[in-house]
């Protein structure tokens, strides 16, 4: 009944259609029921009227089957066609307003959730959810009417055997409700185990090319055969229950018919019943019959759509880690000045990863970040344009305290070029505007130009409108970079920061891209988070950071004479080199 409660609000933009549809719903169920009492009335009194009156008056009654019926196909019609586009726009506002929960979740959300189990929340799921909305009321609503309908009639023909069959539909209410609560828990985890196979097929098309550059075909066949065959075993579970309930049901509508022939046959002898009134008894037999199995076959999708909305519910209902304060103001005009105060910051309940930074960086400096793997680096970096909180401490720009101001104003000022560039499906153009999307053309070209982009992009079939195939595939690393360059030259940001953006390539692309970056960090606040040391020379400071903490800070030269990690870490590169 909560979930019920929670799933009512979502009617009320289409409430006048909705209702509409339920009048139409009802008029289904009138007209369902006035048939065989309209044969009962001329069975009483026109049929024993003479041949000549009968055959007078029949045009009459054609007209008005008629008129009846037209009225009943008109109903019908807008109940298939308007309540299944109540249900489809219920479900695509919900599909948004998933969406939109989806987006405004932290990176912390993303560490701990899989993309193919949120896909099948987001389509699957949803799916069931408007099969239910549209007839769970118009199925429920009619069978109500036709079985209350009918039972009203029924009981004017025959008061005890009417009584009779109402025991029996007693016993199979108290057979269904029992059954159905436990199919509910099989649909509940038919979900969960659909939403595995989701999440095994992402992540081995995901990551397809790693499959085969192993050969790890069959590790992922086995993985998804897991999955697999686990939904294989919840349906089996679930069609059993299913199998018992239907069949269970069946059998109790089998002893309605017993009932009825058997307590017919009793008032007939009796002379209680004609067999008129037997005959037009059997015809509302069906149709109190019909709703029921309507009900019965309704609770596989009452279930389906519960489980899907309470899984929809879930997400709704979980509260972002990250979000703006009530009062928080708008950042703007940027000069650039950063300042980490006593920072820390750790995931979830797991050891500190930072602690106690303090940091201060001047507008329009190069300030270098290097360290061991997992020291840190990239979690300093996150916290400044808010994508994880920090657990301890500040963090300002300008010397405003990030958490004071919207995410969106604060990410606006801050550009960032990664190592793992992600290039959206759709042409170059498209990509390079993603820092800007009301940009010119003029604007976009000049982006490419100051990237070094415009000599390869002149080189392509369809110039700016050639497509970059999914995640960029079509692209070398390179390219790939200078585009995520170029898109952020169009942004132009104050702050920039630069994630090993050229570990992933070779000497000469590195060589290319850094002269690009380069280019980009002039005139900005720029941090950049270094593997190779020879890119961050020029720096103006640089941050040697591990899991203690800032052990050592200072220019190349400084860093170098002091004879430090920072001085250990370059030899062991000049070595390789």
């Amino acid at each position: 009944m909560k979930l019920i409660k929670k799933f009512i609000p979502y009617y009320k933009p289409y409430i006048g259609v909705f209702l509409l549809d339920l009048l139409c719903a009802s008029v289904l169920s009138v007209i369902d029921l006035t048939f065989p009492q309209f044969l009962r009335i001329l069975r009483e009194t026109l049929f024993l009227e003479s041949p000549q009156v009968i055959l007078s008056r029949l045009g009459v009654i054609a007209l008005l089957l008629l008129l009846m019926y037209v009225v009943r196909f008109l109903c019908r019609y807008y109940v298939t066609y308007q309540g299944h586009m109540m249900g489809a726009r219920m479900e695509s506002g919900m599909r948004k307003e998933l969406f939109d929960k989806y987006e405004a979740f932290s990176f912390s959300y993303y560490d701990t959730h899989n993309t193919g189990e949120m896909m099948s929340k987001l389509v699957s799921d949803l799916f069931d959810i408007s099969e239910l909305a549209h007839h769970g009321p118009e199925n429920i609503f009619i069978s109500v009417v036709k079985i209350v309908g009918s039972f009203i009639l029924l009981m004017r023909i025959n008061v005890p055997m009417t009584l009779c069959l109402v025991t029996v539909v007693l016993f199979m209410a108290v057979f269904a409700i029992s059954q159905n609560r436990k199919m509910r828990a099989t649909f509940s985890d038919n979900r969960k185990k659909i939403a595995g196979i989701n999440s095994s097929l992402q992540d081995t098309l995901g990551g397809i090319r790693v499959v085969k550059s192993f050969t790890g075909e069959t590790i992922e066949e086995e993985k998804f055969d897991k999955s697999n065959l686990a939904f294989l075993d919840s349906k089996e579970a679930n069609y059993r229950r299913m199998a018992l309930f239907f069949s269970g049901n069946n059998f109790f509508e089998g002893l309605m018919f017993v009932t009825v022939l058997v307590a017919g046959g009793f008032f007939i002898a009796k002379g209680q019943l004609t067999v008129e009134d037997l005959a037009i008894y059997a015809l509302y037999i069906n149709i109190f019959i019909n709703p029921v199995n309507v009900l019965v076959e309704f609770t596989e999708q009452l279930q389906k759509g519960l489980a899907g909305f309470e899984r929809f519910v879930d997400v709704i209902e979980t509260v972002p880690e990250i979000v703006d304060a009530p009062d928080a103001g708008e950042l703007s005009d940027v000069k650039g000045v950063i300042d980490y105060k006593k920072v820390s910051f750790s995931y979830a309940d797991d050891e500190a990863v930072l602690k106690d930074i303090d940091l201060h960086v001047e507008a329009g400096k190069n300030v270098a970040i290097v360290g061991p793997s997992g020291g840190g680096k990239t979690t300093l970096c996150s916290l400044l344009p808010r994508f994880y909180d920090v657990t301890g401490g500040q963090v300002l720009i300008d010397g405003t305290d990030i958490r004071t101001v919207t995410q969106k104003s604060l990410r606006k000022y801050i550009g960032i070029v990664q190592q793992d560039v992600y290039l959206f499906n759709g042409t170059v153009k498209e990509n390079i505007a993603y820092g800007k999307p009301d940009a010119t053309m003029d604007e976009i070209v000049e982006a490419a130009r100051k990237a070094d982009l415009l000599d390869f992009i002149e080189s392509l079939p369809n110039k700016f409108d050639t497509e970059v195939g999914e995640r960029g595939a079509r692209l070398s690393g390179g390219q790939k970079q200078r585009i995520a360059i170029a898109r952020v030259f169009l942004k132009n940001p104050p702050i920039l920061i630069l994630d090993e953006a050229t570990s992933a390539l070779d000497n000469e692309s590195e060589r290319y891209i850094q002269e690009s970056l380069d280019k980009l960090s002039v005139g900005r606040t720029t941090i950049t988070i270094a593997h190779r040391l020879s890119t961050i020379l020029g720096a103006d400071e640089i941050i040697v950071l591990d899991d203690d903490g800032i052990r050592e800070r200072g220019t190349h030269k400084q860093l170098i004479k002091e004879g430090g990690l920072y001085e250990k870490y370059y030899r062991m590169q000049l070595g390789a080199i």
